[in-house]
This record gives C-alpha cells, sequence and structure tokens, in this order.
C-alpha cells in the first residue's frame, strides 16, 4: 500500500507559543505530504513497493536520491510529530535517564549537547539521539533528509529523538535564530513518547 499522509493526533496550534500553528500547517500538510508524494512515485512498480519504511531505510541504496531524500523526509517527519505530541508529555525517568546520565552526565548536559550537535549541522538536517541494543545512547546529526537507519551516515542506532533543523521548520517565527528555537523544541519533547521508543529499541 501507498504511504500516506499521518494524523497528528494534534491540533496545529497546540505547540504553540514555541511553534505557531502555521508553521505546523505549513510543514506537516506541504513538506511532509511531499515527501510522501514523491517516496510513492519512486517506489511504483519497484520491488520497494509493499515494504515499511525502516524496512526500506535499512537496506537503501543510497545512491537512489528519490528514495533517500523522500522516504528519509516521510520517517524523519513522523518522527518528529510524535515526539511532541503535547498530551502526556512526562519528565525523563527510568532507564531512559540512567542511559542519558551515563553518557552525557545529566539531563542539562545532554541538551546542550544537543542542541549543540544541531546548531553545528551546516546547512539542512537533523540531530538525533539514538539508542543501541544494550541501552547505550548517543547523539549525532545528518545531513538534508538522511538518518541513522541509513547505511553509512555516520549515525548509528536506532532515533528515538530527532529535530529538523531544515529553515522551513523554524523561520517563520524565529528567522536565522536556530538555537532559540531549540530551546524551544527541547521544552516541549513528549518524553513519554521517546521512553517508549528507548525501550522498544533496546
Amino acid at each position: 500500500m501507498a504511504f500516506t499522509l499521518p494524523d497528528l493526533g494534534y491540533d496545529y496550534n497546540a505547540l504553540e507559543p514555541q511553534i505557531d500553528a502555521r508553521t505546523m500547517e505549513i510543514h506537516h500538510t506541504k513538506h511532509h505530504n511531499a515527501y510522501i508524494t514523491n517516496l510513492n512515485k519512486a517506489i511504483e512498480g519497484s520491488p520497494l513497493e509493499g515494504k515499511s519504511i525502516e524496512e526500506i531505510l535499512t537496506g537503501l541504496d543510497m545512491t537512489n536520491m528519490a528514495v533517500r531524500n523522500n522516504g528519509g523526509g516521510h520517517y524523519n517527519h513522523s518522527l518528529f510529530w510524535e515526539v511532541l505530541n503535547p498530551k502526556d508529555r512526562g519528565y525523563l525517568t527510568g532507564p531512559l535517564r540512567d542511559a542519558v546520565e551515563a553518557a552525557y552526565g545529566s539531563k542539562e548536559n545532554f541538551e546542550k549537547e544537543f542542541a549543540q550537535a544541531a546548531m553545528t549541522r551546516f546547512g539542512s538536517g537533523w540531530a538525533w539521539l539514538c539508542a543501541h541494543k544494550g541501552g547505550k545512547v548517543e547523539i549525532c546529526s545528518t545531513s538534508n533528509q538522511d538518518n541513522p537507519l541509513m547505511p553509512a551516515t555516520g549515525c548509528g542506532g536506532t532515533p528515538i529523538l530527532g529535530v529538523d533543523v531544515w529553515e522551513h521548520a523554524y523561520y517563520l517565527n524565529y528567522q536565522n535564530r536556530r538555537a532559540d528555537y531549540l530551546t524551544a523544541f527541547l521544552d516541549i519533547v513528549n518524553w513519554n513518547v521517546v521512553e517508549k521508543k528507548y525501550n522498544a529499541a533496546i
């Protein structure tokens, strides 16, 4: 079956004031939807048709730029909407907090390093928190719509948190102030969702 635009499960204004409704609407209905449309075209009639997005990306031929860009765009944005779900956000707790503190010393230091990975991603891309089998976590970043599931991106593990640093994600409200956008993003992460993804990944 063809991929479809996922429902956010919340209103476009639900993340205000950190992320404004107009940015959310354009980001979801225009940018994400375009990735899905182009991904469906790219895999139609190919052996990739009918596979899950995770199966497509983990076995991806990285020279297939249509699938790389649009498949990554679909997967990355789907995760982004989930980890920003405003319902029952919870706190960084339990084994995930232990893993974050083991790797980065404290939640505060993790947030600094995560924001730094996003700030230093030149141009467009993403910063990630990934979980490895056994429980270790790692921060990394990728360019454009690449992600850690793809081969040879310099990241590893399963993405459990991702922030979009393409300008379309923040420009209406923050213009060139990426640092302010990242501070706002970290204020509205749904840690319950991230924790569930962590538990599934390890």
